[in-house]
């Protein structure tokens, strides 16, 4: 099936389309930047519901500080972080980024702000366990950061909407939106907030196309 050329007003009008819909999204949940840090190792490879089941343990064991998480057991915080699955890894990337949370800011996030973009962006892709999406996560929703994250919601949903093969390479696919968005911090979370929420609803593996608010601009469709 032929490619249609992505241009800015063809992201716009999906991101109104879906804003329409969804309306504004508050996203990514988290009471601190550091808890957001966390909630991005720990999403990955797992639901959010899974998630929000460890982050509730690390709470109630009053283990959500970076010095918490520094000076904890990593036999005790795996434990902790069970719900998450694949916790004996997780339970190292998470004290991975705390020291160097720590190491950066000492727990303030306001320490970062000397650092340009791509700097933090290359320390924390150098963390054992990191990839782009969990890279970008934390510099948009904890460090305010303006880029575009990539998930599997995202390729699957621009795929079938028929910009891109479904094995677009992440960098290629940011550098995409980066290009024909205004570099906004705000609309660079809610869109990946309203993908995140027709990923979930709507462009599911198997899709549930009658009611999903892209039907006019879907290929696959």
């Amino acid at each position: 099936m032929d490619r249609k050329a992505l241009d800015s007003q063809s992201l716009l009008n999906i991101y109104r389309s879906l804003r329409a819909r969804f309306g504004h999204r508050c996203w990514w949940p988290g009471e601190t930047p550091f808890e957001v840090v966390v909630g991005a190792i720990l999403t990955q490879n797992t639901a959010w519901v899974n998630v929000e089941k460890a982050i509730a343990n690390l709470k109630r064991a009053e283990m959500l500080t970076v010095e918490a998480l520094l000076d904890a057991p990593l036999e005790r915080l795996a434990e902790l972080i069970r719900p998450s699955g694949y916790y004996n890894q997780k339970a190292l990337r998470l004290r991975a980024i705390s020291r160097w949370f720590w190491d950066r800011c000492r727990g303030d996030p306001l320490n970062f702000e000397p650092f340009a973009t791509d700097v933090l962006r290359s320390e924390l892709l150098a963390l054992n366990g990191i990839g782009p999406e969990t890279a970008d996560s934390v510099l948009l929703y904890a460090l305010n950061r303006p880029v575009f994250v990539i998930d599997a919601y995202t390729r699957r949903i621009m795929n079938r909407l028929g910009f891109v093969d479904e094995a677009v390479k992440y960098n290629d696919l940011q550098a995409c939106f980066h290009l024909l968005l205004p570099q906004d911090l705000g609309l660079y979370n809610d869109f990946h907030a309203q993908f995140v929420a027709l990923g979930k609803d709507f462009c599911r593996p198997k899709p549930a196309c009658s009611d999903c608010p892209l039907t006019n601009a879907c290929q696959y469709y």
